[in-house]
């Protein structure tokens, strides 16, 4: 008999189901009497890897036939908790990690002055003079998306509405920016870190509960797009690159719905790409250059994005919630 709480707190007696009381012949090994190798060999068997529960098997999770399941597995644990946590959108922010903070530019700045004052003619230091001050003039762009995640972390009801919700891939530079700024007004951010064969940590700044570390890339961009309602791209390399035209090539055709997509850094990206020759040359439509806008600063990129999506009728909040900029 099991005791039981009914719904005064008081213990009962539960009553056992017929079948508790059975003893089945296989809850026992095979006896010793019966064979004198028996124990020993149903041990061995139980100890095989064949015998253990595919869950619990890595070495079968790790192998080639089960990367399917490996591939549900990255894709099944980021949507169950993001569900959970009631995040609708995002607002995805992609960067180079190489940019940071200004005291940290500047900091590297120094070190490297030092080295050419000692070796004036060595011309890797003065390579590396040259980079180090282009960080601490792209410092300012952390600051710039760092003010941004604090909009983001502002808007509809407060900090404490997750509906709309940063979102980057984990790492330092511009990501950690907008990931820290959520993080000052107290609002919860995400953030998708891959696994790589260097180590590597995420950025203190996203909420623990929502740091995701995937094994694939191809699921780690879906759930970049699947919630998202906006791409924001600050000054970055190859990784931002490839997101970015991801997302563009997406748009394009039609294989997504268009999102507002914007590119914070004009002299930045009118320097890197030239769009207009893509145009002239023919291999894009003109039209298609209207997929995405490029402007200066945090505060124009959400205008931005809270402008489109009146236009298009698919507002981000309700009438009377916050746009985030109210502090700036």
């Amino acid at each position: 008999m099991k005791d039981a709480t009914n719904s005064k707190g008081e213990t009962q007696m539960k009553k056992s189901y017929p079948t508790e009381k059975v003893e089945h012949p296989w809850e026992h090994p095979k006896p010793k009497s019966e064979d004198p190798h028996a124990e020993a060999m149903v041990r061995k068997l139980m100890e095989s890897p064949s015998y253990r529960m595919p869950e619990d098997d890595p070495e079968f999770l790790k192998s080639y036939p089960a990367r399917g399941v490996r591939l549900e597995l990255d894709y099944l644990k980021p949507e169950t908790i993001l569900a959970e946590y009631g995040v609708e959108h995002t607002i995805v922010v992609f960067g180079s990690a190489r940019i940071r903070e200004r005291k940290t530019a500047m900091a590297r700045l120094k070190e490297i002055q030092k080295k050419v004052e000692a070796h004036p003619e060595d011309k890797e230091f003065l390579e590396e003079l040259y980079i180090a001050e282009r960080m601490v003039e792209k410092s300012l762009y952390y600051e710039d998306a760092r003010a941004f995640g604090r909009m983001v972390g502002r808007s509809g009801k407060g900090p404490g509405d997750n509906r709309v919700m940063i979102m980057t891939g984990g790492g330092p530079g511009i990501m950690e920016a907008a990931n820290r700024g959520a993080h000052d007004v107290g609002a919860k951010s995400v953030g998708l870190n891959i696994y790589l064969p260097h180590e590597q940590f995420p950025n203190p700044y996203i909420t623990p509960e929502l740091c995701f570390q995937f094994h694939y890339f191809a699921i780690r961009k879906l759930h970049f797009f699947l919630r998202a309602k906006a791409l924001v791209v600050y000054p970055g390399g190859f990784g931002t690159l490839d997101e970015l035209f991801e997302i563009l090539t997406l748009v394009q055709t039609r294989k997504t719905d268009p999102i507002p997509i914007v590119m914070v850094g004009r002299s930045y990206w009118n320097k890197l790409i030239n769009f207009d020759f893509l145009k002239e040359e023919g291999v894009v439509a003109p039209e298609e250059l209207e997929i995405f806008k490029i402007v200066d600063n945090a505060a124009d990129a959400w205008d931005h994005i809270l402008e489109w999506h009146r236009t298009y009728n698919t507002p981000l909040f309700a009438r009377g919630e916050k746009t985030g900029k109210e502090e700036e």
